[in-house]
């Protein structure tokens, strides 16, 4: 019963990591495919969206007010844009990679927890046994 409980929320876990790997990876795509329009300069600033699920959640006047201030940093914004295309190729190796690694921490943490539950079991099976035979000899 604690085992499947255990390995339930590590489960549960992984699929969450996963989620979140995934969200950030899309993320991610989304704006190295929006660099391009970005690098068009200021006029192409308007140019700019945001993805078509959540466009519905933005208020506009809170889109226009991030068009305005991403219009102040169109220097800062033209140079980053200048790498990357170098950049883009590692990004989505970095990402999985360290999905990787959290999803082998995670798994690591259900075998910890198995073994905790096991050392927890036969130390109370060990406590359990001497109180059982006393009451039956008094």
């Amino acid at each position: 019963m604690f085992y499947a409980l255990s390995w339930s929320v590590v489960f549960i876990l992984l699929a969450l990591w996963s989620l979140a790997a995934w969200a950030f990876h899309s993320i991610a795509v989304w704006t190295v495919a929006n660099s391009g329009v970005l690098a068009g300069g200021s006029g192409a600033i308007e140019g700019l969206r945001a993805p078509d699920w959540l466009a519905p959640w933005i208020p506009p006047e809170l889109a226009r007010s991030f068009t305005s201030m991403l219009s102040t940093f169109i220097p800062a914004i033209e140079a980053a844009l200048n790498q990357a295309p170098a950049l883009a190729g590692g990004l989505s190796v970095a990402i999985w990679a360290v999905w990787g690694a959290g999803s082998a921490l995670i798994v690591i943490l259900g075998f910890v927890c198995s073994g905790l539950i096991a050392v927890l079991r036969r130390r109370a099976s060990v406590f359990a046994a001497p109180s059982t035979g006393s009451a039956a000899a008094g």
